[in-house]
C-alpha cells in the first residue's frame, strides 16, 4: 500500500548509492545476493535470541533490495534478475517469522505457522495475477522496481517490513504482531482473489493480448 511512494521518495537516494556500484563494474545479481545474505544473516540471528541485530541486517538486506534495482537500471537489466529478486525476496519474508519460532517454538511457532500460511496467500495471489497480467497485456501498473504487472493490497514490503521492525523491538508481542498481520495478509489475499476474478474473466489470451 505504500510501496509505491515509498519507492518515489527513496528512488534519488538509491540512484546515487547505485552510480558508484555500476561504475565499478559491481552487477545487480551481485547487489541481489549480497541483499539476500544480509536478510538471512537477520533471521539467523533472531533466531538466536538477538532480535535487534537481526532487525540491522534485515533493514540493510532491504537497502540493498532497492538498490539492486537501481543499478540493474543503469546497466543492463535481465529477466534472470528480476527472477532471482522475486525468488529470493520470497525466502527472506519466509526465514523473519520462522526465526522467531525457532528462538521460542513455545511462545511464537503457532502464530509464526499461521503468518506464513497467510505469506503463500498474499505470494501466490501476487505471483499468479502477474503471470496472467503479463500474458493478457493488462497494465495496473508496474511493481516498483521489479517489472511486473500486480495487484497491491494492505500488506506490501514496506508494510512487511514495518511488522518485522515491530516484532523485533518489541519481540515479547511477536505472537500478536503475527496473528494481526496474519490477518491483513488475509485481507489483501481475498482482495487480490475477488480483483483477479473481475478482472481476467473470458478466454484465455496468448502473447500479451486478450481475444
Amino acid at each position: 500500500m505504500i510501496d509505491r511512494a515509498a519507492t518515489r521518495l527513496l528512488a534519488p537516494v538509491l540512484r546515487a548509492l547505485a552510480r558508484p556500484l555500476a561504475a565499478r563494474g559491481v552487477g545487480a545479481d551481485a547487489v541481489t545476493f549480497a541483499g539476500f545474505a544480509a536478510g538471512m544473516s537477520g533471521a539467523a540471528a533472531i533466531a538466536l535470541g538477538h532480535p535487534l541485530a537481526g532487525l540491522a541486517l534485515v533493514l540493510a538486506s532491504r537497502l540493498l533490495d532497492g538498490l539492486d534495482g537501481a543499478v540493474a537500471r543503469l546497466t543492463t537489466p535481465t529477466d534472470r534478475g528480476a527472477f532471482l529478486d522475486i525468488v529470493l525476496d520470497f525466502l527472506f519474508y519466509a526465514s523473519v517469522p520462522l526465526g522467531f519460532a525457532i528462538a521460542d517454538p513455545a511462545a511464537n511457532a503457532l502464530a509464526a505457522a499461521i503468518l506464513l500460511a497467510s505469506f503463500v496467500g498474499t505470494g501466490s495471489s501476487f505471483l499468479a495475477f502477474a503471470i496472467l497480467a503479463e500474458r493478457r497485456g493488462i497494465d495496473v501498473g508496474r511493481a516498483p522496481a521489479k517489472g511486473f504487472f500486480h495487484l497491491g493490497g494492505l500488506t506490501e514490503a514496506g508494510e512487511t517490513l514495518a511488522c518485522f521492525a515491530a516484532m523485533c523491538l518489541w519481540p515479547g508481542l511477536f505472537a500478536w504482531w503475527a496473528l494481526g498481520f496474519a490477518a491483513l495478509c488475509a485481507i489483501t489475499t481475498a482482495s487480490r482473489i475477488a480483483a483477479g476474478w473481475s478482472m481476467l474473466g473470458g478466454p484465455a489470451g496468448r502473447n500479451g493480448k486478450a481475444p
